[in-house]
């Protein structure tokens, strides 16, 4: 009976003094097991006390924002706040943006993948999630979400809440997550603070925030100078007031259980180790769960996968530590078993999973709106520089993509050398398709296409609409209204922007095949000043026959050959080209853009018929014009429904597809 009052007794201090838990937390659950051996019965009081604890040196917080609204200048801050390098030097060889560790991240200057990282305040760990602010990533965001109970919403101190603001807000608010706003840039000389929170708040009364939500903590800050306070014209000299609101605003993870067999956590992510495999990275939670313990993945209505963890990390800084067990409110990394899935549940599976707690509900990400076909590159120059060509490698590829991009989906097609790949928007395939090609990949790519669907109710087809926001010169306003009207796009609103910077705000809703290859022509035409911002709308009425898209033809390469200097001189006559002399082409392949609607086979590989009679023109010469560089996004942006992309390591070709050509040379 003594013994039993003991245990009692260290439960109710475990869970009255918070400071302790952690520590209490090995000491408990032996003694817990053991009086229920010895004395037959639960310990009812001990355990309802368990039951509502909180885990308070435990914070989970998700980093959202606009893209370039700074997130990860701002988490920049925080690391190097937190004594995570060993002196300035290291700090300085880590470089700026160190969670942007992804060649294409740095080379674009957004966030691409979202990253964990923790970081120990004041004896409060801060596990952080840096995540991507463009909408073609929101998947991204939304797996993150799960392992997180409060957010950080990063504003622009001067644009204020954008596009995909409102989205990524939307997907926190409708969890109950507390938000904590973060005014960030505060240091622009054309800050406006008070008018950015009151966009904020308008926007959470749009969105339908609770008053618990809507009663949020503003902190300004700027992460560039690692400066924040509470107050924008009163900020200390680091980040100390960001770090105490963190502690202060974000509720600690709630710990419904501690015992082992009620282990529960969501797998948000998946990682790979040269020598440990495949690892999955979840939040715990109910339960703990031990290092070689026996488990098991689950998932509604499939089957139960077993295994033995071999290994088990929680992120310490940048990188991770292993440690021997992990309660309720940590978040994980674990190898051991390599089928591991992003949506499985881990559970116990000790005594063959008798009493292993439910699966949780999979993670639900929205819908992709665009596909593009991959394929085997089978142009005439094909096989030359990639190590990987065969429809097999490509297709190993586009499957293992799937394991962690939870917003992609690939398809098998009637052909067996084309799979069709969709995604959140054309950015998300682009990326994808530079990543194979950086690998040794030949890909054959089509154009991308919208994804239609059918109304259950009305049995109407409908198509994906976006929402479109543009900042431009208030002088070439016009022209971008032209270019929408064109594509049948509707115009929600238009004002001049309050910054005072002479910018007109245009907002419309247009159809997603509209938006293809719209923004480099707009770029044209506004001289690259236009600042444009897209996000999802919804699925609505399909709009009825085409939508015009680019206005001019393309010019065509008259035969196979090496291209000459003298076929250049003629050819851009007829319009830009986006080739250079001594590179091989072959017939069809576009070598520019023609002047004028409609095709034009010009022959680029012409030479010079020598004579011994001497020219009358001999000397003069004729200038050649420097080639349009074309990247891979450009390149997606520019091809038609009748062309297709050519992928290798070193270069872009675009050409006619020779299957569209052999229809029509039947007709």
């Amino acid at each position: 009976m003594a013994f039993r009052l003991i245990a009692t007794l260290v439960l109710l201090v475990a869970s009255f003094t918070s400071a302790f838990v952690a520590p209490f937390r090995s000491l408990i659950s032996p003694l817990a097991s053991s009086c229920r051996a010895s004395f037959g019965g639960p310990l009812c009081m001990a355990e309802a006390v368990a039951d509502a604890t909180t885990a308070v040196d435990i914070r989970n917080i998700a980093v959202i924002a606009h893209v370039d609204h700074g997130k990860t200048t701002l988490v920049d801050a925080l690391i190097r706040q937190s004594n995570v390098f060993r002196d300035e030097a290291q700090a300085s060889e880590a470089g700026e943006r160190v969670m942007d560790s992804e060649d294409q991240e740095r080379e674009r200057g957004i966030t691409i993948l979202a990253k964990n990282l923790a970081v120990m305040r004041d004896g409060v760990k801060i596990n952080i999630m840096d995540t991507p602010g463009h909408a073609d990533f929101g998947g991204e965001v939304e797996r993150v979400l799960n392992m997180c109970d409060g957010v950080l919403l990063v504003v622009d101190s001067v644009e204020g809440p954008k596009p995909q603001t409102r989205f990524v807000l939307d997907k926190a608010l409708k969890r109950g997550m507390k938000v904590l706003v973060v005014v960030n840039k505060i240091d622009r000389p054309a800050a406006r603070p008070d008018y950015v929170v009151d966009k904020v708040f308008d926007l959470m009364m749009e969105l339908g925030a609770s008053d618990d939500q809507i009663d949020f903590t503003t902190v300004f800050a700027s992460g560039l100078q690692g400066i924040a306070g509470m107050e924008p014209d009163a900020l200390a000299q680091d980040m100390t007031p960001l770090f105490e609101a963190v502690k202060e605003c974000i509720d600690p993870p709630k710990i419904e259980s501690l015992n082992s067999e009620d282990l529960q956590c969501l797998v948000s992510n998946i990682d790979y180790d040269n020598f440990k495999g495949k690892m999955g990275i979840a939040r715990i939670t109910k339960g703990t769960v031990k290092n070689g313990q026996a488990v098991a993945l689950v998932r509604p209505g499939a089957a139960k996968k077993t295994g033995r963890l071999s290994s088990l990390f929680v992120f310490d800084n940048l990188g991770k530590k292993e440690v021997e067990s992990a309660s309720a409110g940590e978040i994980i990394m674990f190898s051991g078993l390599d089928n591991v899935e992003i949506g499985d549940t881990l559970v116990t599976n000790e005594g063959g999973g008798q009493n292993a707690a439910e699966p949780l509900p999979p993670i639900a990400v929205e819908q992709p709106t665009v596909r593009m076909t991959i394929g085997v590159n089978k142009s005439p120059l094909a096989g030359r520089e990639g190590k990987f060509l065969t429809s097999r490698m490509i297709r190993d590829r586009l499957f293992k993509e799937l394991d962690r991009n939870v917003a992609l989906k690939v398809e098998e097609t009637d052909s067996a050398d084309k799979y069709a790949v969709s995604g959140r928007g054309q950015l998300h395939l682009t990326v994808l398709i530079e990543t194979m090609r950086r690998e040794g990949f030949e890909l054959e790519v089509g154009p991308p296409v919208v994804i239609y669907k059918k109304n259950e109710e009305t049995g109407q087809e409908e198509e994906p609409f976006e929402m479109v926001e543009v900042r431009v010169p208030e002088e070439y306003s016009g022209a971008v209204i032209d270019l929408f009207n064109t594509r049948n796009g509707e115009l929600q609103d238009m004002g001049i922007d309050d910054g005072g910077e002479g910018m007109s705000v245009i907002k419309y809703l247009i159809p997603t095949r509209g938006m293809l290859g719209l923004r480099s022509e707009m770029l044209t035409a506004t001289r690259g000043t236009a600042i444009i911002d897209a996000v999802f709308d919804s699925y609505r009425e399909k709009i009825k026959g085409e939508i015009q898209s680019r206005d001019k033809g393309s010019l065509l390469a008259f035969e196979d050959g090496v291209i000459t200097s003298f076929g250049l001189e003629n050819a851009q006559d007829r319009g830009k080209l986006f080739v250079k002399a001594g590179e091989e082409t072959y017939k069809n392949m576009i070598v520019g853009i023609h002047q004028r609607p409609g095709d034009l086979a010009v022959n680029v590989c012409k030479t010079k018929q020598l004579t011994n009679m001497r020219s009358a023109t001999k000397g003069i010469t004729v200038g050649i014009t420097a080639p349009i560089d074309m990247s891979l996004d450009a390149c997606v942006e520019y091809i038609a429904a009748d062309e297709i992309l050519e992928v290798t390591p070193t270069k872009f070709r675009m050409a006619k597809n020779p299957e569209m050509l052999g229809k029509k040379g039947k007709k």
